[in-house]
């Protein structure tokens, strides 16, 4: 078999598809895998439905970059800021262009941190977060979390001032990247993963030193909120005593560095048990004076005329009780009874016609047995009846005068 070579030595060129060419190129650049790259923002446009575009010029170079609407929240863009843009290279078969997909788009240099920390305080702020009262730390938490990164320094020496102070103290450690591209993404990941377990009681988010831009996920909107929800109080500990990242404004309480957190957090065994000492002494203190003051009492009290007046008391309730028992027997209630029975026919009997007539009185009736009231109800010869208390008498009118 024999190959066939240009005069100048190169092969000959292998006959393709442009679809064929264009996955080659494809395939080339996924291999490139996820890279981070820095450079200028030039010329950023949204467009409708959330799509950010923009290119990332260097001295020599520039590239298309593209962030989808599901991470332009991660992505920020201000014409002629140097960032770090963190994504994979594509190409686009429609445009025949090479871009840059990009995940994260984060400010780069101490000005563009700044600018993009005050923008985010200004949105905090504006949505009432920041300013708020801080929570009081547990003094003996079930379980302490702690959110750091990888690096062993920071977590010695926090299970140092653990062994210092109280021995075998539950403390869970969640390591995550605490710098770099995705990491503000994983610090609020394992922040809100620790304020759902119960057992948890304080949460310490912790970090060695770093520049600004290291430090920057931790100035990050999103965990700043995730900072400000958490049930569970939270610890600040970023950095040294001159790093001051946002979100050591809405923590809880912000320590300078990891093992002044651990401090405020991990309880002091030696204190506890001399501070549980001191008030088992107050109280067998206490419990001792008590009783030498009963006691005392005790012997000042004459028993004979303390018996007496208890008696006395008892007697006096007993013949309380004995008149209310009198009065509510049913002898007494009838007693009463038969009186009100008595008065009621009095006045029945004051009140009854037959009564008025005993008295002398009589009823006039005329014939047809009206009352008579008036002497101009009847006339001459009209015929009357009269009542008396016992019988009646008729009559005939000779006479009307009135």
């Amino acid at each position: 078999m024999t190959t066939e070579l240009f005069p100048d030595g190169d092969r000959a060129p292998r006959p393709m598809s442009l679809v064929r060419l264009s996955s080659e190129i494809a395939r080339s650049l996924a291999r490139l895998g996820r890279v981070t790259v820095e450079g200028e923002v030039h010329d950023p446009r949204t467009r409708p439905g959330g799509l950010v575009f923009f290119t990332l010029r260097d001295r020599a170079a520039q590239l298309s970059v593209v962030c989808p609407a599901t991470r332009a929240r991660y992505c920020r863009t201000v014409a002629g800021e140097r960032v770090a843009v963190t994504g994979s290279v594509q190409f686009n078969n429609q445009r025949g262009s090479v871009q840059l997909v990009a995940e994260e788009v984060v400010p780069v240099g101490e000005g563009a941190v700044a600018a993009a920390t005050a923008e985010a305080r200004a949105r905090l702020l504006a949505d009432g977060l920041l300013g708020r009262p801080p929570r009081a730390l547990p003094r003996l938490p079930a379980t302490i979390g702690v959110v750091c990164g990888a690096d062993a320094a920071v977590r010695a020496d926090i299970e140092s001032v653990v062994d210092a102070r109280f021995p075998g103290y539950p403390v869970v450690f969640v390591e995550v990247t605490v710098s770099g591209p995705g990491a503000a993404k994983a610090i609020a990941g394992a922040l809100s993963a620790l304020d759902a377990r119960p057992d948890v009681e304080v949460i310490v988010l912790a970090r060695g030193g770093g520049n600004a831009a290291e430090l920057l996920p931790f100035s990050d909107e999103a965990l700043c909120r995730t900072v400000a929800a958490s049930r569970t109080p939270v610890v600040s500990s970023i950095g040294h005593e001159r790093d001051r990242p946002l979100c050591d404004e809405l923590a809880d309480l912000r320590c300078a560095t990891p093992s002044l957190a651990a401090q405020a957090v991990v309880p002091s065994r030696s204190e506890l048990e001399g501070e549980l000492a001191r008030l088992r002494a107050d109280g067998r203190a206490a419990l001792v004076a008590a009783h030498e003051r009963a006691t005392h009492r005790l012997a000042r009290i004459d028993l004979r005329q303390a018996l007496g007046a208890g008696a006395g008391r008892a007697e006096a309730r007993l013949d309380v009780a004995l008149a209310r028992l009198r009065a509510a027997h049913p002898r007494h209630r009838l007693a009463g009874a038969v009186d009100r029975l008595a008065a009621l026919r009095r006045e029945l009997d004051a009140l009854s016609p037959t009564r008025v007539l005993e008295r002398g009185y009589a009823v006039v009736r005329a014939a047809e047995g009206t009352v008579v009231r008036n002497a101009s109800q009847v006339s001459t010869d009209d015929r009357l009846t009269i009542a008396l208390a016992h019988g009646r008498l008729g009559t005939r009118v000779e006479e009307v005068d009135g």
